[in-house]
């Protein structure tokens, strides 16, 4: 299941995540999707697909509610205004079967096309989300180290979170565009375009 990037209404404010998660507390739909991922199965948010998973509470916590102000959340980007281009990502947590085809460590250039990726938490909520390994990936420079400099960490994300699980890792949630990632796209820039292998990844943990 793959909940796209995509506008709606200007996506002012919180445009389509904020639609998408209202969608997803309707109890009929929330019955439905927490009946498949109790069977295994697998959820992947992408940049506005990423914003609703975190905002109906799929993440980090794998079941559908109302976030408290405690949660975590997606926010404006520090610099307030939408961008578009390529950020380099490193990953740092396997667990998930979207990232069985990735090693620690390993680095991906993926686009990135939204104006709300800041992730914030509590510094204590985001120290749990590190030892469960929840935090598949971060923001890094072009020497491959983390980094809370634009334009690196591109949204200001704290500790240059760029993507997240939920602790039994069946979804994922990320900002960039995985999707937009190919060698015959943007062939203009440079970059280890590699992000396809999430989804070859999803469609081999089903067979």
């Amino acid at each position: 299941m793959v909940f796209a990037g995509g506008f709606s209404a200007g996506d002012e404010p919180d445009g389509s995540g904020k639609f998408i998660a209202n969608v997803l507390r309707q109890p009929q739909v929330a019955e439905s999707i927490e009946e498949f991922l109790r069977k295994d199965g697998l959820v992947l948010g992408i940049c506005n697909g990423f914003q609703a998973l975190i905002k109906s509470g799929l993440l980090p916590y794998g079941k559908i509610g109302i976030p408290s102000p405690d949660d975590p959340t997606l926010t404006h980007n520090t610099i307030g205004h939408y961008l578009s281009f390529e950020a380099r990502h490193k990953v740092k947590s396997v667990l998930s079967p979207w990232l069985a085809e990735f090693e620690i460590e390993e680095l991906i250039d993926m686009p990135i096309a939204h104006g709300e990726g800041k992730f914030v938490a509590p510094k204590d909520v985001i120290e749990q989300l590190w030892q469960n390994g929840q935090i598949p990936l971060q923001y890094v420079n072009r020497d491959g180290d983390a980094s809370m400099s634009f334009p690196a960490n591109p949204n200001g994300s704290m500790d240059a979170i760029a993507a997240l699980t939920n602790r039994k890792a069946n979804i994922l949630g990320l900002m960039a565009h995985p999707e937009r990632s190919r060698s015959d796209l943007s062939r203009n820039i440079p970059g280890i375009k590699n992000g396809y292998k999430f989804f070859r990844a999803g469609v081999q943990y089903f067979k």
